[in-house]
C-alpha cells in the first residue's frame, strides 16, 4: 500500500498552519482574541486537528519511503525524525526556561514561575532537568512536542502493518485505545500525576490520519459524500455548539436534561473522550465537503502565510509558545484591555507568519546553491511540492 496521490495537498498545510495559529492564541491566558478558536465553540480543539493531520504527513512521507525502500530504511528515518523533534523540545525547554526565569526575576513577580508550572525547576534544578530529559516534566504549554515525540516512535510498527494491512492497523490502534479507557494507561509525570495529552489514547486519531493518507480516505469518499453523513455531522456539531454554550452562558444549562449531563460529562480531553473524536470528525467530514482538494483559493496569497506556517509546523510551534509567554508578560506588564489583547494576538501571528517565510526563502538560496543548473533544478522543485513538507 502506498499514498495514491505524488503532491502534497495543500489543505493539510493550510488547516495544520491554522491549528498553529490558535494553538498560540488559546495559549495566551486571558486573551479575548482566544473566543475566535474552535474550543469555545465545540468539544475538540486545535490539539485534534494537528495530531490527525501529523499523522497523515507522516505515513504520506514514510510509507512512500518504505515502498520504495524498505521497512528498515522507513523506520531509521522515523526514527530520526523523532531524534529532531527531540533534540528541538531540549532546546525550546532550556530558552523557554530561561524566557520565563529572567522576566520573573527581572520584575520581581514569582507567579509567572507558579503559572508556567516551573517552580521545581527553580527549586531543584539537577533533578527537574533529568525528568524534562526523561519527558516527565513539562512546563505550561509544552505538552505536544513530547506527544508527538511518543507517537513517532510508536508508529514504527503501525507503519509495517498499515502498509500490509490497513485496516488491521486501524483496529489495532483502536484495541490500544480501548485498553487505555479500560485500565486507565498513561505514562507518568513528574512531580506527579500524568502525562496531560494520554499517547496511548491520542494515537489513536495520529494512527487514524495515517490510515487516511494510505487509502481510508478513499474508502470513506463514498460514506463522506452522503448527504445522511453530512446531516448527521451537522447536527452533531449543533448540538455540541449548545452543550458549549452552556459553559459560558449557565442559564442555558437548564434545557439540558439531567440524563443528558451525566452521560456526556466529563469529556475528557487528556484521555481523548469519544466526544471529542466524533466532534473532529464531524468537522472534518464539513470541512472536505467544503473546501475540495482542487480548491483554488488555496492557492491565494491571502492563504499563503498558513500554509507556510504549516509547512514549517516544529519551528512555528516553538515559536509560538516562546510568544504565547511573552503575550502573557504584556497583559501583566503593560495592559491586558481588549484593544492591545487583539494587537498583541494579530502581532504574534505575524511573527509567526514572517518566520515561516523567511525559513522557505532560505530553503530556496539552499536549494539554488552554485548556478543556473542547481537554479532550474529548485524551480522543478517548486512546481512540485515536496512530499516531506513541513517534516523533513
Amino acid at each position: 500500500m502506498v499514498p495514491t496521490t505524488t503532491e502534497r495537498d495543500l489543505r493539510l498545510d493550510l488547516f495544520r498552519g491554522l491549528a498553529l495559529w490558535l494553538i498560540f492564541l488559546d495559549h495566551i491566558p486571558s486573551n479575548a482574541v482566544s473566543w475566535v478558536t474552535i474550543r469555545n465553540y465545540g468539544f475538540s480543539d486545535a490539539t485534534e486537528i494537528f495530531v490527525f493531520i501529523s499523522g497523515y504527513t507522516v505515513a504520506f512521507v514514510y510509507g512512500r519511503a518504505m515502498f520504495h525502500n524498505g521497512f528498515l530504511i522507513a523506520a531509521a528515518r522515523v526514527l530520526k525524525r523523532s531524534w529532531q523533534i527531540y533534540v528541538a523540545h531540549i532546546f525550546l525547554f532550556a530558552i523557554y526556561l530561561a524566557e520565563i526565569s529572567y522576566i520573573a526575576h527581572s520584575f520581581e513577580n514569582p507567579l509567572y514561575s507558579e503559572e508556567m508550572g516551573v517552580l521545581n525547576f527553580l527549586n531543584n534544578p539537577d533533578v527537574t532537568i533529568i525528568q524534562a530529559m526523561l519527558l516527565k516534566f513539562k512546563p505550561v504549554n509544552m505538552d505536544v512536542l513530547p506527544l508527538y515525540i511518543v507517537l513517532l516512535i510508536g508508529f514504527v510498527p503501525f507503519l509495517w502493518l498499515l502498509m500490509r494491512s490497513p485496516t488491521t492497523g486501524l483496529l489495532a490502534s483502536g484495541g490500544i485505545y480501548t485498553l487505555s479507557w479500560l485500565f486507565d494507561w498513561n505514562l507518568p509525570a513528574w512531580p506527579q500525576g500524568v502525562w496531560v495529552f494520554n499517547p496511548f489514547a491520542w494515537q489513536f486519531l495520529f494512527i487514524f490520519g495515517a490510515w487516511c493518507a494510505l487509502g481510508g480516505a478513499g474508502r470513506l469518499s463514498r460514506a463522506i459524500n452522503s448527504p445522511i453523513t453530512l446531516a448527521l455531522a451537522i447536527i452533531y456539531l449543533l448540538f455540541a455548539l449548545f452543550i458549549a454554550m452552556t459553559w459560558h452562558v449557565p442559564g442555558l444549562g437548564a434545557f439540558v436534561p439531567t440524563v443528558v449531563g451525566e452521560l456526556i460529562y466529563p469529556i475528557d480531553k487528556t484521555n481523548l473522550d469519544v466526544l471529542r473524536i466524533l466532534h473532529f470528525l464531524s468537522l472534518a467530514v464539513l470541512t472536505v465537503r467544503l473546501v475540495p482538494r482542487n480548491w483554488q483559493a488555496l492557492k491565494s496569497p491571502w492563504f499563503r502565510p498558513a500554509i507556510l506556517c504549516g509547512q514549517h509546523s516544529l519551528g512555528i510551534f516553538c515559536l509560538g509558545v516562546f510568544l504565547s509567554f511573552a503575550g502573557h508578560f504584556v497583559f501583566t506588564e503593560v495592559s491586558n484591555r481588549v484593544p492591545v489583547q487583539v494587537l498583541v494576538s494579530l502581532a504574534g501571528i505575524a511573527i509567526m507568519a514572517g518566520v515561516a517565510w523567511l525559513i522557505s526563502w532560505y530553503k530556496v538560496i539552499e536549494r539554488q546553491g552554485g548556478g543556473p543548473a542547481s537554479g532550474a533544478a529548485a524551480r522543478a522543485q517548486g512546481a512540485k511540492p515536496s512530499l516531506a513538507g513541513g517534516d523533513r
